[in-house]
């Protein structure tokens, strides 16, 4: 089956290029995607779409396009979607239940800071009854099909939330989060999931389901944007964290994939990854980490209870039993019961804290593996349990989590990982799950988009990185090239300068070094490699770089500037010049 045609990438870099260009303004985006929702009529998606008329009247009070507005404006003409249970003000809130259903005056706090930046609400997205269950099935209004192959779960309970981003219908979108809401559907669609720290949004405006463990969460299709939206709710810009030369990260012992070889060999490669960049993994034991999740469905259950319970027992007929049966089944816990479940929870997040405060992050697997629709409804509440093995523990401890996708397995379903990091630490994981991501070569979404290289540069390469031109012994296989191996840096291409360059064989040079000059109007393109590596590294690398090279700015043929090798102009007075080989390594093959 031939894939349906998109709107194109719709991440906010994207975006705002097009709208800057004047190549499609946010009205005819908004006009594209409804022709495209409505002729691929995915089933379960949507619970309250606002009428087009509507929402092109929200795109044109945005005014018209500028570099200034878009500074302003983050969000400027970025479609968006909301879990229906957190408010938008004249929208209904249904939780999924149509019968609860209210029309709330005032949107959430994240909501309204979300508008304030300019992005557009297209409406309101399904979910698991209640935000009750991991797997996207349990709606009167539907279950959500995954984008990739229907005979899998989407995910949930925020599972609207994450298909429409994973099927390009709005370029992020808000879920909650609860045991895994926010992240299970983001690792079975091939996109992001960022779950905060407990605490950092605001919970005002949303239908609890444990009051005291839920949070906001943002899907989108890049760390990028995710960055972006959590800088908006929060009214402020976290200081970036660049990526460490060297860290320690905890891997849980043992590791259950219920018999998935293929998802435990695309872990596997996220924890080579991790090595390569740097990481030494530590195995903790994951037993007080899963009995810890496991708290979350015995006597907490009660704290459901208080939020819906009376609803539910007066409304019976009108909840899907397997919701009802969950939540009323806290009527069944004493006093006595919760106190104990509260004790314990703090004995094992005690324990949890204390495996994590010897290391940088944990990774762990988002989900152990993926279930057909059939084997759900086959056994609900097992594959809901192992849906939510890796998950369900985090929002005890208060941890933020970034789930990102990996490489796709053999059968074609996509994989997601995840970075944990102690509480109030959210920025600390997002170079390295933007670098994940980008190695990964999965891409965005459905359509497995490239990411794009203009995304936030203070959690991509070049913040977390820099980009070093190479032209002599230190290219591969050449005299000096291990010292890049050294501080760890990775080989990304080879190209050329831009024709404005000339390079020298630097005389008296042991080992042979050229020198490579600018000399606009008379200069050759020069072959060049590109290599990535901490700025820490570059430092490293600067400091013994001998006189008369140093490390200056180069532009590459494609218009990119970069550091690289540059030599001081007096140095190459009567040096010989190789430029019309075009390279060092030419200059190497004619000797």
């Amino acid at each position: 089956m031939s894939v349906p045609t998109t709107a194109g990438s719709l991440d906010i870099a994207t975006l705002h290029a097009s709208y800057g260009s004047g190549a499609r303004s946010p009205a005819t985006l908004i006009a594209q995607l409804y022709t495209l929702m409505d002729s691929e009529q995915r089933p379960g998606i949507w619970i309250t779409r606002v009428p087009l008329a509507d929402v092109l009247a929200s795109a044109a009070a945005l005014g018209e396009v500028s570099p200034a507005r878009l500074a302003d404006k983050p969000l400027f003409g970025v479609p968006f979607a909301v879990k229906d249970n957190v408010d938008v003000a004249g929208l209904p809130t249904t939780a999924a239940c149509p019968a609860f259903a209210y029309v709330p005056t005032q949107s959430s706090p994240a909501v309204e800071a979300l508008l304030a930046a300019g992005a557009i609400c297209l409406g309101k997205l399904n979910l698991d009854q209640f935000a009750t269950g991991l797997v996207g099935s349990r709606s009167p209004y539907g279950a959500c099909e995954n984008v990739f192959d229907p005979d899998y779960l989407s995910g949930g309970s925020s599972s609207g939330s994450g298909v429409s981003v994973a099927a390009h219908y709005v370029s992020f979108s808000l879920g909650t989060d609860t045991a895994g809401s926010g992240r299970v559907p983001a690792a079975l669609n091939n996109i992001v999931g960022l779950k905060p720290s407990v605490g950092l949004f605001s919970n005002q405006g949303m239908v609890p389901a444990c009051a005291s463990l839920d949070c906001l969460s943002v899907f989108s299709t890049s760390v990028a944007d995710a960055v972006v939206v959590r800088n908006v709710i929060t009214s402020r810009r976290a200081p970036s964290v660049p990526r460490p030369v060297s860290f320690r990260f905890a891997v849980p012992a043992p590791l259950e994939f219920y018999g998935d070889e293929q998802s435990k060999v695309v872990f596997e490669a996220a924890v080579a990854r991790l090595v390569a960049l740097g990481g030494e993994p530590v195995p903790v034991d994951f037993t007080p980490f899963a009995a810890l999740g496991d708290m979350l469905y015995g006597p907490f259950v009660v704290e459901r209870l208080l939020g819906v319970g009376a609803f539910i027992e007066a409304h019976q007929d009108l909840v899907l039993p397997v919701t009802r049966d969950i939540i009323l089944g806290g009527k069944k816990f004493s006093a006595s019961d919760a106190f104990a479940a509260v004790q314990r929870v703090e004995q094992l997040r005690a324990l949890c804290l204390a495996e994590l405060s010897e290391v940088d992050i944990m990774l762990t697997p988002t989900v152990p593996t993926h279930f057909r629709r059939s084997e759900d409804a086959a056994d609900p509440r097992a594959v809901n349990d192992k849906l939510g093995v890796y998950t369900r523990f985090v929002n005890f401890m208060g941890c933020p989590v970034l789930s990102v996708p990996q490489e796709f397995r053999v059968d074609g379903l996509p994989y997601g990982i995840s970075l944990l990091a102690l509480p109030g630490q959210d920025s600390k994981l997002d170079a390295l799950g933007a670098l994940l991501h980008e190695q990964s070569g999965a891409g965005m979404g459905r359509q497995r988009y490239p990411l794009p290289r203009s995304a936030d540069p203070q959690i991509r390469p070049p913040a977390a990185e820099a980009r070093v031109a190479v032209v002599g012994a230190h290219m591969r296989g050449l005299a000096l090239n291990q010292q890049l191996l050294d501080v760890r840096a990775r080989y990304v291409t080879t190209l050329r300068t831009a024709p404005q360059y000339k390079l020298y064989v630097l005389a008296n040079s042991k080992p042979e070094r050229p020198g490579l000059v600018r000399t606009p109007g008379a200069g050759r393109a020069i072959e060049i490699e590109l290599w990535d590596m901490s700025w820490h590294a570059l430092g490293e690398l600067m400091a013994k770089v001998p006189p008369p090279l140093a490390i200056g700015t180069l532009e590459t043929e494609d218009g990119e500037r970069v550091k690289g090798f540059v030599c001081e102009s007096y140095a190459v007075e009567g040096a010989k010049d190789i430029s019309d080989l075009g390279g060092y390594r030419a200059h190497l093959a004619a000797k």
